[in-house]
C-alpha cells in the first residue's frame, strides 16, 4: 500500500532528479500565464454585485422592463451663487441633458429633466384642465419673462423637491443604464461609463458659477475602481517591506530574491488562469493578489527556514532543499488546501462579486502548492551559501533557544489552564459582544468610499436639498388586469402608502394612488376635500387616465403599480424598519388577487444582498470550519490534534466580529468574506506548529519539551510570517477606499491574534489534552 510519505518520497526523487525540466516547465507556464495577465480586464458589472436567486431580486427582474432598474444615474446640476433661473444656468442644463443623452449605455427613452417633453404641468382653469411642458418649445434662456414663466410652471408641475431641490439652487438630470452597450452589443463597462461621466459632464460643464454632482451604482464602482487603482502602490509597498524583512530573516540575498520571486509568480499564474476562465477583476478581488502574494511569502518562509537550519547542520544545500521538501509537503500542502478549500466556502453565499473573490483566492492559494512548495525548494537547491553562512546564525541561535524556552511554558499544566480560562473569558466577551453586529452599511453615502471623498460629498448634497435620491425602494402591487380601476384596490394601495409613509426612516412616497387623488381634486376646482380616490369606477378612470405608463407608476395593462418609498438613507437599520413595516402592513391588504411584493430600487436590492449575507453568515462559518476539521482529521488522524488547531481559529473569528461592532463595522459584502479569509491563511500557523509536535509526541516526548522544539524548528517563521503579513495589509488603512481600509484593520487582526492564538493558546490547549504526557 502506498504510504504518504512513500508518495512523497516518490515526488522528491522525481523532481530533484529532473530539476531543469521542472524549472523548464515552469519557465513556459509562466511566460504563458504571464502574457494572458495582460489580457485581464476589471469588470464590474451591477448584477455581480446583488443575489438574483433572492425573492426581491426575483420581482425586480421581473418587472424591470416596465419599471426600470435600480441601476440610475442622479445628475445634480447646481447654482453656487443664487437659484436656477437664469441664462447660464439653463444653457448649462440642457448641454448636460444632451450630453448625457447621447452617452452610450444611457437609456435614452428613460432621460429626464426640465427639458424633457414628458415633464409637464397640469393646473385647472375655468374650462377644466390645461397644461403643457414646463420648458416651452419656444423657450429662450435670455428672456426674463420666460425664466419667470419656467419658474411657475415648476411650482405647479409639483415636481420641486424632485426634479428642482427645495431652494431652487440646483435641478436634476436623472438617467436609467442599458445592461448592454448598444454601440458593442457586449455587457456595459459600468468604469467606462463612469469615466465618461466624469470627463464628459463634470469636466465639460463644472465651473466657478456652476457646479456639477453624480451619484449612482455606476459612478460609485467608478470611484471605486479609481481608488483601487492605489492597490498598486501598497502592492509595491507590500514587495518592499516584505523583502526587507525576509532578508533580515533569512541573512541571505540569493534566499531573499527567490522567495519573493516565487511568491510574484503564484500571482502571474493566478491571473493568467483568471483570463483563461474568461473571468475579470472588479475592484473588490482586485485586493486577492496582494493575500496570495502574502501567503506565498508565509510559506516560502518555512521553506527557505527549513532549507537554512539543515544547511547549518552540514548538509549540503541541494540535499538540504530536499529535506526541506519532504518534510514539509505535508503540512504545506494541507495547509494551503485548507486554504484552498476555505475560500472555496464563500461559494454558498448567492453574490456573482464573492462567488468570484472564492474562484479568485482559490486558484491563487491552489498555485502556492506549486511555486512555493515545489518550484522554490528546485531554485533553492541551486543557490551557494558563503562560508559564513552559518556563524551568522550562531548568536541569534543562542538568543533564540532562550526564547523559546521561556515561551514553552505555556504548555505546562498550570499555565496551560491559566490561558485557556482567560481565553474562554476572551470567547465569553467576544460572543456577547459580536451579537450586537449589524447587517449592512452603518454610515450615510457609499459604504467603499471614506465619507470626505467626492462621491459620498455630492450624495450628501443632494440629500439635503432634494426630498429623494437614490436611496429609494418600490414595493410593486401585482393585481388583475385593469385593477387600477377598482376602488378597493386602489384604497388598499393608499392606505398602505400612507402606513409606510410614517414609518421611521421614510422621508417621503409616491404611488398612482396618491396621484389619482391629485388629479381627482383638480378636475373639481383642485379643491382639497376632493383630494380622495373617487368610488365611482368612471371618475376612478377619468383621474387615472391623465397619469402616463412613462410616470413608472403603473404599467400598460394597468395589473402592476409600484408604491414608492424614498429613504432618509441606507443604513442597515433603516432599511431592516422599513422591510420589515412593509411585511407587517401588506397582510392587512393582501388577497389572491392583491399581492405587494418586494421589492426594487437601490434599497430594494441593498436589502436583499444584507438578507443574502445574513443568511450566509452561518452556514459560510460552517462550510470553512467543517473544511478545516475534515482536512485537519485527515491529516493528523486525531480529534485532539484537530481541536487543538480549530479551537484558537475559533476563539479569534468570534474576536475579529467583536472588533467589527466596536469599530461600527457592518456586516457587508465586502467584509464577510474577510473572516473565512482570516480562518483560512489563520489555519497555517497551527498546522505548522502542531506537525512538528506530533512527531514529537509520538515519540513519548513531553508536552512541554515537544512544543519546545517545534519553536526551534518552526517558531521564529511562524512569528516572522504573521507579522509580515500583518505589516503589509496595515498599510491599507491609508487608503483611498473605506472598505479596504476595513479590511486591512480585520485582516491585520487576524493574522496577529491567529498567530497569537497558535504560539500561546494552541500548546495550553495541548497541555490539558495530553496531561499524561507532562
Amino acid at each position: 500500500m502506498l504510504t504518504t510519505k512513500k508518495a512523497i518520497a516518490i515526488c522528491e526523487s522525481a523532481i530533484f532528479s529532473h530539476r531543469r525540466l521542472v524549472l523548464a516547465i515552469f519557465a513556459l507556464l509562466t511566460l504563458f500565464l504571464g502574457y494572458q495577465a495582460t489580457q485581464l480586464k476589471l469588470d464590474a458589472s451591477f448584477t455581480k454585485n446583488i443575489p438574483l436567486n433572492h425573492p426581491y431580486m426575483q420581482t425586480y427582474m421581473k418587472h424591470q422592463k416596465d419599471f426600470g432598474g435600480a441601476n440610475s444615474i442622479l445628475v445634480a446640476v447646481c447654482d453656487k451663487d443664487s437659484d436656477i433661473f437664469n441664462q447660464d444656468f439653463f444653457d448649462t442644463l440642457k448641454k448636460v441633458h444632451d450630453q448625457l443623452y447621447f452617452i452610450p449605455g444611457i437609456d435614452r427613452a428613460q432621460v429626464s429633466s426640465l427639458y424633457s417633453p414628458s415633464t409637464r404641468f397640469t393646473e385647472v382653469v375655468e374650462d377644466g384642465f390645461a397644461g403643457g411642458p414646463v420648458i416651452p418649445a419656444d423657450f429662450n434662456s435670455s428672456n426674463a419673462s420666460a425664466l419667470e414663466k419656467v419658474r411657475e410652471n415648476v411650482i405647479k408641475a409639483g415636481i420641486v423637491g424632485r426634479m428642482v431641490s427645495d431652494d431652487f439652487s440646483c435641478s436634476m438630470v436623472n438617467a436609467r443604464l442599458l445592461e448592454i452597450n448598444p454601440n458593442t452589443g457586449e455587457k456595459l463597462n459600468t468604469i467606462e461609463l463612469a469615466e465618461r461621466l466624469e470627463k464628459q459632464i463634470r469636466g465639460e460643464f463644472e465651473n466657478d458659477k456652476i457646479s456639477i454632482h453624480i451619484i449612482g451604482f455606476a459612478k460609485m464602482v467608478g470611484d471605486v475602481a479609481n481608488g483601487a487603482k492605489g492597490v498598486l502602490l501598497f502592492f509595491a509597498i507590500a514587495i518592499a517591506i516584505t523583502g526587507l524583512m525576509v532578508y533580515l530573516f533569512s541573512k541571505s540575498l540569493q534566499k531573499t530574491v527567490l522567495t519573493i520571486v516565487c511568491s510574484i509568480v503564484s500571482v502571474i499564474w493566478q491571473l493568467g488562469i483568471l483570463t483563461l476562465l474568461g473571468f475579470g477583476l472588479d475592484p473588490m478581488s482586485i485586493l486577492v493578489p496582494f493575500l496570495i502574494f502574502a501567503i506565498g511569502v508565509s510559506h516560502g518562509v518555512q521553506m527557505i527556514n527549513a532549507v537554512g537550519k539543515e544547511v547549518r547542520k552540514g548538509l549540503t544545500v541541494c540535499k538540504a532543499a530536499q529535506f526541506a521538501f519532504v518534510s514539509l509537503a505535508l503540512p504545506g500542502g494541507i495547509a494551503l488546501l485548507s486554504d484552498t478549500v476555505g475560500f472555496l466556502t464563500l461559494l454558498v453565499i448567492d453574490i456573482g462579486i464573492i462567488r468570484e473573490l472564492a474562484i479568485t483566492a482559490s486558484i491563487g492559494v491552489a498555485v502556492i502548492i506549486l511555486t512555493n512548495l515545489i518550484l522554490l525548494p528546485v531554485l533553492t537547491s541551486y543557490i551557494r551559501l558563503g562560508e559564513n553562512y552559518k556563524s551568522r546564525f550562531v548568536n541569534k541561535s543562542l538568543t533564540a533557544d532562550k526564547y523559546w524556552r521561556w515561551m514553552s511554558g505555556a504548555a505546562t499544566t498550570r499555565n496551560g489552564i491559566i490561558i485557556v480560562v482567560v481565553s474562554l473569558v476572551l470567547f465569553a466577551f467576544g460572543l456577547y459582544q459580536s451579537g450586537k453586529m449589524q447587517i449592512g452599511d452603518l454610515e450615510n453615502g457609499a459604504a467603499a468610499l471614506h465619507e470626505s471623498s467626492r462621491y459620498n460629498q455630492d450624495t450628501f448634497l443632494i440629500t439635503d436639498k432634494f426630498a429623494i435620491t437614490v436611496d429609494y425602494m418600490s414595493v410593486l402591487v401585482e393585481t388583475t388586469e385593469d385593477g387600477c380601476t377598482s376602488h378597493s384596490v386602489m384604497q388598499a394601495i393608499d392606505d398602505f402608502q400612507w402606513k409606510m409613509t410614517n414609518v421611521p426612516g421614510v422621508q417621503s412616497s409616491v404611488s398612482l394612488a396618491s396621484v389619482a387623488k391629485i388629479v381627482n381634486a383638480g378636475y373639481n376646482e383642485g379643491n382639497p376635500k376632493w383630494r380622495v380616490l373617487p368610488r365611482n369606477q368612471q371618475t376612478l378612470v377619468q383621474a387615472i387616465a391623465r397619469i402616463p405608463t412613462s410616470s413608472g407608476l403603473l404599467n400598460g395593462n394597468c395589473s402592476v403599480m409600484p408604491v414608492i418609498l424614498f429613504m432618509q438613507d441606507h443604513k442597515a437599520e433603516t432599511i431592516e424598519t422599513v422591510i420589515a413595516a412593509v411585511k407587517d402592513y401588506r397582510q392587512q391588504y393582501e388577497t389572491n388577487d392583491l399581492k405587494f411584493k418586494l421589492a426594487s430600487g437601490p434599497v430594494g436590492v441593498m436589502g436583499a444582498t444584507n438578507e443574502a449575507v445574513k443568511g450566509a453568515q452561518n452556514p459560510m462559518m460552517w462550510y470553512v470550519f467543517g473544511a478545516v476539521i475534515l482536512l485537519c482529521l485527515l491529516s493528523f488522524r486525531s480529534l485532539r490534534s484537530t481541536l487543538v488547531v480549530v479551537l484558537p481559529l475559533y476563539l479569534v473569528s468570534v474576536l475579529a466580529q467583536a472588533l467589527m461592532t466596536y469599530l461600527n463595522i457592518g456586516l457587508t459584502v465586502s467584509t464577510l468574506p474577510v473572516i473565512a479569509l482570516g480562518v483560512g491563511i489563520g489555519v497555517d500557523y497551527g498546522i505548522y506548529i502542531l506537525s512538528t509536535m506530533n512527531e514529537k509526541l509520538k515519540q513519548n516526548i513531553p508536552v512541554q519539551q515537544a512544543y519546545y522544539e517545534a519553536l526551534q524548528e518552526r517558531g521564529s517563521a511562524v512569528l516572522f510570517t504573521g507579522i509580515t503579513l500583518a505589516i503589509g495589509v496595515s498599510t491599507w488603512v491609508f487608503s483611498a477606499l473605506k472598505f479596504q481600509m476595513d479590511m486591512g484593520i480585520l485582516l491585520t487582526f487576524m493574522f496577529v491574534v491567529n498567530m497569537l492564538g497558535a504560539i500561546i493558546v494552541l500548546p495550553a490547549l495541548a497541555s490539558l489534552f495530553w496531561y499524561k504526557k507532562q
